[in-house]
């Protein structure tokens, strides 16, 4: 009996969400760039849960993170940690990080690109990448800053790139939104690498299986980082990794402090956790004396490099 109603109270709600969906807010019809997404996603998306899922997450994307991320409870907890739970959202929400170069060869680029990114990306889903350059961007606010007590700011520093999504956002969330000139979104870029944020290319199911945005993120708020630190792998490496020179490293523990991923220690002089570092580039831009650089290394995979795809 009792798993009658909640089979029924589940497809209640369900029903209710689909027919917000198709009806749209206060009566109205979908709005054009939920027809957008539709038709890009094929007729089969309309009764799709991946494409429903979308839907709730974009058009409610403060509410859906700051659910997932403040007040947790014991239930709340263990459910997030379960390894079943962890693999799922892994496999259809993930990134990869991008050093500052790449994060901006991705705004610049300047002809079309249609890709299946199935060695950069080494998730079973959500790794089409699909861009009309040069690529429309939209900021908006970032739901994990939001969700926090005392935030990092400025909190508009999300980037969806790409039509319909871009589009999607702008229709759904006008007040927390707007459109980036390619200057505009390169010196965000800049901005966020100089406060030592990590550039990470997301990709999402939700359907069309491909690349939604650049996320600018901070160790303390990311949702993202702190599930990798949960050993959810929801972020994979650049392809780079940090090297130092120890003959001139002076110990000072600015870099380890920058790290986002904590994967540099000081004894003596600073030295990289390899198995740790993303590849992010945060530290070479932190470290006083210019020590650091980026290294290409295999073992860490393909670097997410437009310009060698396009």
């Amino acid at each position: 009996m009792a798993g009658t109603v909640v089979l029924v109270v589940v497809g209640v709600l369900l029903a209710a969400l689909l027919g917000l969906w198709i009806v749209g807010e206060r009566g109205r019809l979908m709005r054009p760039s939920t027809w957008a997404y539709l038709k890009e996603g094929g007729w089969r998306s309309l009764l799709s849960l991946e494409a429903l899922h979308f839907y709730v997450y974009a058009r409610w994307t403060n509410q859906y993170i700051g659910f997932l991320l403040s007040n947790p409870t014991k239930q709340k907890v263990k459910f997030l940690k379960a390894d079943h739970v962890g693999r799922w959202w892994a496999d259809h929400y993930h990134g990869k990080v991008v050093p500052p170069e790449l994060a901006q060869a991705i705004i610049t680029v300047d002809q079309d690109i249609r890709r299946d990114l199935e060695q950069i990306i080494p998730y079973p889903t959500a790794r089409n990448l699909v861009l009309e350059g040069p690529p429309d961007v939209v900021v908006y606010e970032c739901a994990c800053r939001l969700a926090r007590e005392e935030p990092c700011s400025p909190t508009q520093v999300c980037m969806v790139i790409g039509k319909p999504f871009t589009d999607f956002i702008l229709e759904h969330n006008p007040g927390s939104s707007r459109r980036l000139t390619q200057a505009e979104a390169l010196a965000l870029l800049r901005e966020e690498h100089e406060r030592g944020h990590v550039h990470t290319a997301y990709f999402k199911d939700a359907c069309l299986d491909r690349f939604y945005a650049i996320c600018n993120c901070c160790p303390c708020c990311c949702g993202g980082i702190q599930a990798m630190r949960g050993n959810v792998p929801m972020v994979c490496a650049s392809g780079y990794v940090a090297r130092i020179d120890a003959a001139h490293c002076a110990a000072c523990g600015t870099c380890a402090d920058a790290c986002p991923f904590d994967a540099i220690q000081v004894n003596g002089t600073a030295v990289v956790d390899w198995e740790l570092c993303m590849g992010c580039g945060v530290c070479t831009s932190q470290c006083p004396n210019g020590l650091i650089t980026l290294e290409r290394d295999e073992r860490k995979g393909i670097p997410l490099d437009v310009r060698a795809l396009s």
